[in-house]
């Protein structure tokens, strides 16, 4: 969406809600540079229109996902899932902070990068056990500090227990990454 010229107050916050409901994980820097208007001011709209953070509004999607999470803990997951239909598509969302970055270039960690869209992967298969057989992966372009990667995972194919999944990775629409995993889906071993 190209940038708007100042609107009125009551105008931008009827554009500000739907531009919200159109994305709903756009920051308060993309919607102030949007609207050409302060963080501030964007984040004064937020409050008095009962519109939460960032963060609050990736809980809410992901509190209205369709499936849970089967074959992993949620807590395995790498990243904030946001969106998961199971045997279909799965969305997630990581944010590249300090720790994931090398301290000398704040050029995020490879494995990081991996390990989200590998756990996505295995996280989209309906199957009380998932496990990765093969991956053949390719870095675009790296990641960097504060940058929110948003990978999404879509199942290609299936063959019995076998998944073909693809994953590609972005930065504000940008591609960092692709994956395709072959994932094995097997019943829970007691």
């Amino acid at each position: 969406m190209s940038s708007i010229a100042r609107l009125p107050k009551k105008d931008r916050q009827t554009r500000l809600v739907q531009s919200l409901q159109e994305n709903p994980f756009a920051t308060d820097e993309d919607l102030a540079e949007l609207f050409q208007v302060s963080i501030q001011t964007i984040r004064l709209d937020r409050l008095e229109l009962g519109i939460p953070e960032l963060r609050e509004r990736i809980k809410s999607v992901a509190e209205k996902s369709l499936d849970p999470v089967k074959s992993l803990g949620i807590d395995e997951v790498i990243g904030e899932i946001i969106d998961l239909q199971l045997d279909s598509q799965a969305i997630s969302v990581l944010e590249i902070k300090e720790e994931h970055v090398f301290s000398r270039t704040q050029i995020a960690r490879g494995h990081y990068i991996f390990a989200q869209a590998n756990s996505l992967a295995v996280a989209v298969i309906n199957a009380d056990v998932a496990l990765t057989a093969t991956a053949r992966i390719r870095f675009v372009r790296p990641a960097r500090l504060g940058e929110k990667l948003v990978a999404k995972a879509l199942v290609r194919s299936r063959n019995g227990d076998e998944c073909k999944v693809r994953v590609e990775t972005k930065v504000q629409g940008e591609l960092v990454f692709t994956a395709t995993f072959r994932v094995v889906g097997m019943s829970a071993v007691t």
